[in-house]
């Protein structure tokens, strides 16, 4: 691939973005994989490491309320539900949806379509685990500040948040736009508190590292 020719996902966004329509790029990228094979750069075929890791040694109870933001075709929504998770799992692209309804035809993740700048109002203060995984970073920057603000609505009392994003070393053109330390800083609130944030080294990409960042919004 040649400068000439960007990926399905840089062609896409840059349209996206100048039609002012940031977030517009994601159901064309994932009717094009559908149509035409474009590549999905985050669609893996386990769920993330980092995700994995994390969760397993996690002390969530059975049959909390869980909720994956931009989970694409499922793969970690279903880690999640396999952990006796009461999971949703929202994407904003109707192609991706319909692409891990398929994928995984006996899941008891309920999949939404859904808009995270202006989810359901009935997910607000609904969930115990929310889990923001590369997610944010495929959004330019002049939105972050209110997905975050979206993200942190829907976490209910006593909730966990758990974010994981690719670290920002140089500004970057994007997608995606990686997290630099104050940008998950961001997450925190008055009434919600870091509890871990780390520099992780990927499992699944030598030399490369993620941010992996815990948060808890206390009970009362």
């Amino acid at each position: 691939m040649t400068d000439a020719q960007p990926s399905a996902d840089r062609r896409l966004a840059a349209q996206a973005l100048a039609a002012n329509d940031p977030t517009g790029w994601f159901e064309p990228l994932y009717a094009e994989a559908a149509a035409c094979g474009a590549v999905v750069p985050w669609d893996r075929a386990e769920p993330n490491p980092l995700l994995v890791d994390w969760l397993t040694s996690a002390s969530i109870p059975q049959g909390a309320r869980g909720l994956v933001i931009g989970c694409g075709y499922g793969t970690d929504a279903e880690f999640v539900a396999a952990r006796g998770i009461r999971t949703t799992a929202f994407d904003i692209s109707p192609t991706a949806i319909r692409g891990a309804r398929a994928r995984f035809p006996q899941s008891p993740v309920t999949y939404k379509v859904a808009d995270l700048l202006h989810p359901p109002e009935a997910w607000l203060g609904a969930f115990d685990l929310v889990i923001e995984s590369i997610t944010v970073q495929s959004l330019p920057p002049e939105i972050r500040r209110a997905a975050v603000t979206s993200i942190q609505n829907l976490l209910a009392r006593d909730a966990t948040l758990l974010v994981i994003a690719d670290i920002a070393t140089a500004p970057a053109l994007g997608p995606p736009w990686p997290l630099t330390a104050d940008d998950i800083g961001a997450f925190t609130a008055p009434d919600l508190t870091p509890v871990r944030i780390q520099c992780l080294p990927r499992p699944d990409a030598p030399g490369r590292h993620r941010w992996r960042a815990e948060f808890h919004r206390p009970a009362s």
